[in-house]
């Protein structure tokens, strides 16, 4: 982030990663009901799933307009995920942290490393499924990946399971509602 664009000390960037099925995006959609938090809204060069909007789900760049941006270092954590690149445009982490509200972004463990070697500050969350069984139960109800695609994300998830010593904070995702007000918690703030 840029020294123009200094957060409110009471603000914090809470970056939330964990395995595909974990519940991360239902925890910061949770979050986001609250106007003290907002979402930075990931860029990704993949295509819109189901009733995915532009600007409110992810930002739908083709792959030239992606790396034009990428080259302009205007990205946080830019990285190919299962063939698709996704980064965070950094204006949108700025405006929100200067707005005085704490920023969610909701990326995956390799963009966590890739935020940490370039020493981001912030609140790093691991969600994490209850058990491997609930999380296998979770990707198959998704009823949008076929088998193969399941049996890889799975390898992924014990992947990156292994990784969790990344993080500042692990948050089982047993309960959505639970989960936000445990994390709303570890930035001082309560949940209805």
């Amino acid at each position: 982030m840029s020294a123009s664009e200094t957060p409110s000390p009471s603000t914090r960037l809470i970056v939330v990663s964990g395995a595909s099925g974990a519940g991360k995006t239902s925890v910061a959609h949770r979050l986001l009901e609250d106007q003290r938090f907002a979402r930075a809204v990931t860029a990704t060069t993949r295509e819109p799933r189901g009733t995915e909007q532009d600007g409110v789900d992810y930002h739908f760049l083709t792959a030239g307009d992606f790396h034009k941006r990428l080259i302009a270092e205007g990205f946080l954590a830019p990285a190919e995920v299962y063939g698709h690149w996704y980064g965070t445009p950094r204006e949108n982490v700025e405006g929100i942290l200067a707005s005085g509200r704490h920023c969610i972004l909701v990326i995956d463990v390799q963009g966590v490393e890739d935020l940490k070697e370039s020493e981001v500050d912030a609140l790093y969350v691991f969600v994490d499924a209850p058990s491997q069984e609930e999380l296998e139960r979770r990707l198959k109800s998704r009823g949008d990946d076929a088998p193969e695609k399941i049996s890889a994300r799975l390898r992924a998830a014990r992947e990156e399971l292994e990784k969790k010593d990344l993080f500042d904070r692990v948050l089982v995702n047993d309960d959505i509602k639970r989960a936000a007000r445990e994390l709303a918690g570890w930035v001082g703030l309560e949940l209805a």
